[in-house]
């Protein structure tokens, strides 16, 4: 476990941040100290603190901040790309071999150099450990047995990577701004390695990078604390410290905003945001995420797999009511799998809630008088909200929805084994490019049981080797324009023939206290840059 050292948690205490740290009644907090911003979110889904690892949407945040890459996406324009780590990059005339050149004079936290080495042994690492996000990587053709071959060192500041095809530039440089390309410290992790883990048992709790912060505690389901990277060559952070208190309730999160206990809040409910409008000493901040919410039909049920029927059910979810309450201030209605913002993304809605339409389908289908069939929802809001309401909608039409709740690993466990009929569920980009969803909800290669690959086509046993292809084409598409017409074409395909319901895109929305400027919300979890956040 991480911990402070003794003068910085004297320092903690006398600026009274040492109480945001004890687990005190929200009565008991002190205001928050002027050179630390102060933030109440759900961080109860960090499970390891190593980027090659790291997979959950507030872990993403925290390596966002604390670790570099070779690239990153400009948070205003993420079509933007520009060098963190690199200097320039160049990609050979046949597309499969990238050259980055490094800045000079970067160091770790540690004080360590960052070098060609420490580049090489970062993606490498990430590669071979093989956990969770390492597919963001392999899907170039990397694996175990070539990466020492197809990731090379040239000289002290100069790195090559080589991908098994001719994919689309942008693709190969957005999936290198992801968490799992993030440059970890060589050298200290070495000093920590056990039987040749590369670090991987002491990186789960400590920290080897080199961003704006640095990781200096972290207290599972509690406190994450970050401070001030001096050694970071780029623009310094604003704040001496950022620490995050895991405050899972959104009425609690509020009175602990109001109160001026936390600087900022991140999972506020509708109700609360709209109270919190109302204070002239809070302000409201959000911004459109690569988050998706959808309903899926599983094609193992034969009444499912009827293409009327499909089409039927996306006619029977009332998009205004969910827009104007269950989602009001936390999400838009979107029907397309792209989230606006990626290359190629539509916003067209070609859908809305319709009875008549829907029994004329069911009628065609030969179900005049509907059906019966379960959705499997996970006990949180507002998913909950959303399979009521469509149950309601559903009977209308004389389909009769039972409503199976259970926690996210029931529900997740069940949909990943294809046992589901109905399933409410969200995705969010891995990366910030439109492979990412294209490569789940219009890729499955292998409809198979025994399938290795198991994207949501696969879960929900859509069998589209025709689609399929149009995905793999795209990704390789190397003109821009070119490409992005072939994403707007998936979409329409997915429209009107897919078992999933798009439902809407989520905004994320904050909290936050009027003395703090600079804070924003990133399109992606790990794009919300807290390092710039400042406070008057």
């Amino acid at each position: 476990m991480l911990t402070f050292t003794a003068s910085i948690r004297r320092n903690l205490i006398a600026t009274t941040a040492a109480a945001l740290l004890a687990t005190a009644s929200p009565a008991a907090m002190a205001a928050t100290p002027p050179d630390t911003l102060v933030l109440a979110w759900a961080i109860d889904d960090i499970i390891t603190l190593d980027p090659a690892e790291s997979f959950e949407i507030s872990a993403g945040e925290i390596m966002g901040n604390t670790y570099d890459r070779l690239v990153r996406f400009e948070v205003d324009d993420p079509s933007k790309l520009y060098g963190d780590i690199a200097e320039s990059w160049t990609v050979s005339d046949d597309g499969k071999l990238y050259t980055f050149k490094l800045k000079s004079g970067l160091k770790f936290a540690s004080g360590n150099p960052i070098t060609a080495d420490d580049v090489v042994y970062s993606l490498q690492r990430a590669v071979k450990l093989d956990k969770t996000p390492a597919f963001i990587l392999t899907q170039f053709g990397l694996s175990k047995d070539n990466v020492a071959e197809k990731i090379k060192k040239v000289d002290d500041t100069t790195v090559t990577l080589e991908t098994d095809k001719a994919y689309a530039p942008t693709f190969v440089l957005n999936c290198l701004t992801a968490n799992v390309a993030a440059i970890v410290d060589m050298k200290l992790l070495e000093e920590h390695a056990k039987d040749g883990d590369m670090g991987y048992g002491w990186l789960k709790t400590n920290y080897a990078g080199s961003g704006p912060l640095k990781i200096r505690d972290w207290r599972a389901n509690e406190i994450l604390a970050m401070e001030r990277n001096e050694n970071y060559a780029g623009e310094k952070s604003k704040m001496a410290r950022v620490i995050y208190r895991h405050v899972k309730e959104s009425a609690t999160q509020r009175l602990l905003l109001e109160k001026g206990d936390v600087d900022v809040a991140r999972n506020l409910e509708p109700g609360d945001l709209e109270a919190i409008s109302k204070n002239d000493d809070i302000t409201i901040t959000s911004t459109p995420k690569g988050t998706i919410y959808y309903v899926s039909l599983n094609q193992k049920n034969p009444t499912l797999a009827k293409p009327e029927v499909r089409e039927a059910m996306k006619y029977l979810v009332d998009y205004g009511a969910i827009g104007a309450t269950l989602i009001k201030g936390i999400g838009e209605i979107h029907q397309t799998f792209l989230p606006k913002g990626l290359l190629g993304a539509s916003d067209e809605k070609p859908y809305k809630f319709d009875v008549a339409k829907a029994k004329e389908l069911l009628a065609k289908a030969g179900l005049p008088d509907g059906f019966s069939i379960t959705m499997d929802v996970r006990n949180t809001q507002p998913v909950t909200g959303i399979a009521e309401n469509m149950q309601q909608t559903l009977a209308q039409a004389g389909i009769k929805l039972e409503i199976i709740p259970g926690d996210g690993k029931q529900t997740l466990t069940k949909y990943r084994a294809r046992n589901h009929d109905l399933y409410i569920g969200q995705w969010g980009a891995d990366y910030w490019d439109p492979h990412t969803n294209a490569d789940t909800f219009a890729r499955n290669p292998d409809n198979s049981d025994e399938a290795t690959s198991k994207p949501l086509a696969w879960r929900n046993a859509w069998d589209i080797p025709e689609i399929t292809k149009k995905a793999d084409a795209a990704v390789l598409e190397r003109d821009a324009e070119k490409r992005a017409a072939l994403y707007r074409e998936l979409q329409q395909d997915l429209l009107k023939e897919s078992p999933f319901i798009i439902i809407y895109q989520m905004i994320e929305t904050a909290g936050v206290r009027k003395n703090v400027s600079d804070f924003k919300l990133g399109p992606t979890s790990d794009s919300t840059y807290t390092f710039r956040a400042s406070k008057s």
